[in-house]
């Protein structure tokens, strides 16, 4: 609306009476393409509708793509339902992440909207929170390698960053160790450079029985390897029996009756205590007088 000063009053240029304004707002609606307009909408929600059919055919395409994949993974590799579990979870959430993505794209293209920019900006916004957020994203790397290589599972005995003991849970962030003696760790991966698994392979135990110097060592061989064969085949968890029982020095004067053997994983500190406790009893009941006993158990 535009005034004019001339002799001093004010001449309107625009409409000024509500009839003025009402015929202005009359003319603008009428050169509205109206055809346009509808046609303009009805091209909009023909491509919404068409962008929805096609993000739901590859979302249905994706979920079945993976759960085929990882029912194939499962029945072929017997892998632990633990570690299935998590990669499954993240493969899915990855996915459904990346595909939700792009359909916010499409339709904010659709919509006209500047997206270049507002990704531009979002990245900056991302590379600032990604560096100070390293440790998480270092944390969800290591556990996704940890899964991915089965270099642990859930029940192994393992070493981690010095701690020894029996790994309950593990995720994308930190892996859950219960120590012997009851203590329960929460170890961030991003600290774990050195897995020592203890289950992966049958472990070696060896017994050194003390004896004096004096002892009959033809005696002693022969009462354990009668309890050898009195208690080796009543213990499936030995794999290994002793081949021999051999007689080594341990210094101060002493030699010490060696055996050998190996057991499954998770079974060897069961054995050794059995197997001590038969050779010494077996040993005093043949008259043999033996000074400290010392057991060592060894990975192979």
């Amino acid at each position: 609306m535009y005034f004019a000063r001339t002799n001093g009053t004010e001449n309107q240029e625009g409409p000024t009476t509500p009839e003025e304004g009402l015929n202005f707002f009359i003319e603008y609606w009428n050169d509205i393409d109206w055809e346009s307009v509808f046609s303009s909408i009805i091209l909009f929600f023909m491509q919404l509708i068409l962008t929805l059919i096609i993000f739901f055919i590859l979302k249905k395409i994706g979920n079945y793509a993976i759960e085929l994949v990882f029912k194939r993974y499962m029945k072929e590799k017997q892998t632990v339902p633990n570690r299935l579990n998590t990669l499954y979870k993240l493969s899915k959430n990855s996915f459904h992440a990346i595909i939700y993505f792009f359909l916010v794209y499409a339709i904010l293209e659709l919509m006209g909207v500047p997206v270049g920019t507002l990704v531009a900006s979002a990245g900056v916004v991302g590379l600032a929170l990604s560096l100070g957020a390293q440790g998480f994203v270092s944390d969800i790397v290591n556990g996704f390698m940890f899964l991915l290589e089965k270099q642990l599972d859930v029940g192994d005995v393992v070493e981690l960053s010095g701690i020894l003991g029996t790994v309950e849970d593990v995720n994308l962030k930190t892996t859950k160790v219960r120590d012997f003696d009851g203590t329960t760790h929460f170890i961030p991966n991003r600290s774990i450079t050195v897995i020592s698994n203890r289950s992966r392979a049958d472990m070696r135990v060896m017994l050194h029985v003390r004896l004096f110097p004096e002892t009959d060592l033809n005696k002693v061989r022969s009462v354990l390897e009668q309890v050898n064969r009195e208690w080796i085949p009543r213990c499936e968890e030995i794999t290994i029996e002793p081949t021999e029982i051999a007689f080594v020095p341990i210094g101060a004067g002493q030699i010490a009756a060696q055996v050998i053997m190996y057991t499954k994983s998770g079974t060897e500190f069961a054995m050794r205590n059995l197997f001590y406790e038969k050779y010494v009893d077996a040993l005093r009941e043949a008259g043999i007088e033996l000074p400290k006993v010392n057991l060592d158990i060894q990975t192979p």
